[in-house]
């Protein structure tokens, strides 16, 4: 299995920091209710921030590992990044609460296996 990406960084690290954000946007809506988390710009923005950044470092793991690791929905992280950069006038508010609620303790708890 490969060791690091072409920028020579441990792949390991990527998977720390995807947990690391993935607990930011925990804490950032914790005792929230989905308007409380709309209608603070605040909260909103540096959580959709950190939702991009989980998908930029999965973008940085080598393909062997997302594919020693089917379990994980990497193309739907990805997926998810591309969505918030992009559709920057069309984000959907109900999905992105869902993420925060449903997806992103199970992708935690994924993660944290693979390491």
């Amino acid at each position: 299995m490969c060791d690091s990406t072409e920028s020579g960084r441990e792949w390991r690290f990527y998977v720390e920091d995807m947990i690391a954000f993935a607990g930011k946007c925990l804490a950032y809506t914790e005792g929230m209710d989905q308007h409380s988390f709309v209608s603070s710009a605040l909260t909103y923005d540096a959580t959709l921030r950190n939702l991009e950044l989980i998908g930029e470092a999965a973008t940085r793991l080598p393909d062997e590992v997302r594919a020693a690791h089917p379990d994980i929905p990497w193309r739907k992280v990805i997926a998810t990044r591309n969505r918030l950069i992009h559709a920057y006038l069309g984000i959907d508010n109900d999905t992105v609460w869902s993420i925060i609620q449903d997806d992103l303790p199970e992708l935690i708890e994924g993660l944290r296996r693979i390491l």
